[in-house]
């Protein structure tokens, strides 16, 4: 029988489930919406941005074809797609299954009692799918009931989508991560949480990990100009750095 304080932990979170990280309107305090014209790609390059980058190995930059390095997560507002697994990594991580049991060698693993909760986020990864839903969305684990504690505590999470359409057809994956405040902050994005995030996911991926005898380690590339630096566009009006890792998870 379950220790009647971990029953208690469990049954607190998943009470939280009807709780999902707060999505920012456009109109929200120190917002800074895309305008029409930016969300339609046809704007200057701005605040370190540049213009697509062509011939890159093992990924396809999405602006080549419409799309953009932050998600949608209202009309005009997204969070930055922060990391990118190379399709040049091991095959394993690059499907589903695999890419889940990487994600648990690193710490992280599927939502509390694998349901869904909070926002569905949309991205354009120019592979001529348009907008489609994230693929799925990973939770920090935690010693004390996994992912339900981190739908209290707060911590790491990222959603992934796998750029697979027929005009960019690379397999790479494109990863939004985040670090949130707990509960009694509505699951607030932390301050700095997009780079916060993205640091600690590539910390942990070159690092070195390991899953049920598989072990792996990441090497990484940073890169600018993908993104513009700074709050414009993003959710919570929490600004970014613009840097992008790319990430080579090797099989050891």
């Amino acid at each position: 029988m379950p220790h009647p304080f971990l029953t208690w932990l469990l049954a607190f979170a998943l009470a939280l489930l009807v709780h999902s990280s707060p999505v920012a309107t456009d109109s929200d305090a120190n917002q800074v919406p895309l305008s029409v014209s930016d969300s339609r790609r046809v704007y200057e390059y701005h605040n370190g941005e540049l213009p697509p980058t062509e011939n890159t190995d093992g990924w396809i930059d999405p602006r080549l074809n419409g799309g953009r390095f932050i998600d949608f997560t209202t009309r005009r507002l997204g969070e930055p797609l922060n990391i990118i697994i190379s399709a040049l990594s091991d095959p394993y991580v690059l499907e589903e299954s695999g890419f889940l049991d990487y994600s648990k060698s690193i710490g992280f693993a599927g939502e509390c009692m694998g349901l869904h909760y909070g926002n569905i986020h949309d991205a354009d990864l120019g592979d001529g799918l348009g907008r489609k839903p994230e693929h799925m969305l990973i939770r920090q684990h935690y010693p004390i009931i996994g992912t339900c504690w981190e739908s209290v505590r707060g911590g790491h999470h990222f959603r992934a989508w796998r750029q697979n359409g027929t005009l960019a057809n690379s397999g790479a994956w494109f990863i939004g991560a985040s670090k949130e405040k707990d509960s009694s902050k509505n699951h607030q994005i932390d301050k700095d949480g997009y780079n916060v995030g993205r640091d600690y996911f590539v910390e942990h991926a070159t690092a070195g990990s390991h899953w049920q005898g598989k072990w792996w380690k990441a090497e990484v590339e940073w890169r600018e100009g993908l993104m513009p630096r700074g709050r414009r566009g993003i959710n919570h009006g929490i600004p970014v750095d613009g840097r992008v890792a790319i990430l080579k998870i090797n099989r050891l």
